[in-house]
């Protein structure tokens, strides 16, 4: 084989060992992607923070701190998905978490999960931990109010166009009587133009 044969050989490699390559940017986490038009962290992150803050707006509240005479311990229940398409809800409910903690508007409950964990650790310290750091059961924070929710989703596909439109509904009950005293919405619309998609 002669020189250029074989540097025509080199460069086909190259070239195809570049074509197969992975490129990596890391990007600000604040900045809006949307790629697909499906449901992603800025829609969870924005939702979440609009439905907190319209539920902590609401007469409820301070009806209860008037009554009550303290904050409302609030915990977050399911959320369904019921979408079409895997919606990571544990995020969702996330976000909402550290909207609602940070609010300093209300005491927050961990999840019924998250308990059965610290009940775990709770039953281990009563045998193993010693007397000054042993921590008391029966000393749980009762929640007053539950949220509870669901997302759909409603896909409407015109050739290589579509508009998928989010609903995400949440309320607030009482868990001493079963009322609701707060139900919140929110909807997102996206219009999609994407040659992928079916005709």
């Amino acid at each position: 084989m002669n020189i250029k044969t074989n540097l025509g050989l080199v460069l086909i490699a190259a070239f195809m060992l570049g074509g197969c390559s992975t490129y990596v940017e890391r990007l600000d986490t604040q900045e809006v992607i949307d790629l697909s038009g499906a449901w992603n962290d800025t829609d969870s992150q924005l939702v979440a923070r609009e439905m907190i803050e319209d539920s902590l707006s609401r007469p409820w509240i301070n009806n209860f701190a008037k009554a009550e005479g303290k904050d409302p311990a609030v915990i977050i229940g399911t959320i369904k998905n019921l979408s079409h398409e895997h919606i990571n809800t544990n995020t969702f409910v996330a976000n909402m978490e550290r909207e609602l903690i940070n609010s300093g508007k209300v005491q927050f409950v961990a999840s019924s999960s998250a308990r059965n964990e610290i009940r775990d650790e709770r039953a281990d310290q009563d045998l193993n931990a010693t007397d000054d750091t042993r921590k008391a059961a029966k000393q749980e924070y009762g929640a007053d109010f539950m949220m509870q929710g669901q997302i759909n989703t409603i896909i409407d596909i015109d050739g290589k166009t579509q508009v998928r439109f989010y609903q995400v509904n949440l309320e607030l009950i009482s868990l001493k009587d079963n009322r609701k005293v707060w139900i919140g919405e929110k909807k997102i619309k996206k219009l999609v133009r994407n040659s992928k998609l079916r005709e």
